[in-house]
């Protein structure tokens, strides 16, 4: 399989909830409230899973922390793409829209922090 990422996935283990999709032609679904579970993220986009269908091509606003400080990421994220998992849920792929490059520290600094986790898990095995 060719990898067609642009950027490396990590690990990512947090609960979001969507409350409001929007389109750019001003179009606005409210009242979702829709539980999601992220998956995983890069500094492209994030993956989650939820059991609400969620349309294609809506975006929403997320808050994320990845280090566990001040560093919050308030981004625009795009839903680009779904499949249907076997359990009734739905897995989605995302994009962040608008995030400027000069954030992509956040993301080094979460691959770093997981590197030094996995190589104390190793060293402790």
């Amino acid at each position: 399989m060719i990898e067609r990422r642009r950027a490396k996935r990590m690990p990512f283990s947090m609960s979001l909830e969507i409350s409001n999709l929007y389109k750019q032609d001003n179009v606005l679904v409210e009242n979702i409230n829709a539980p999601i579970e992220v998956v995983n993220i890069s500094k492209t986009g994030i993956g989650f899973i939820t059991k609400s269908v969620l349309p294609l091509g809506y975006y929403f606003n997320a808050i994320i922390n990845l280090l566990d400080n001040d560093d919050l990421l308030r981004c625009v994220i795009k839903i680009i793409r779904s499949q249907p998992l076997e359990d009734g849920k739905t897995m989605y792929g995302c994009e962040f829209v608008g995030m400027a490059d000069i954030l992509s520290y956040i993301f080094d600094e979460y691959d770093r922090k997981l590197s030094g986790v996995q190589e104390a898990n190793e060293e402790n095995a």
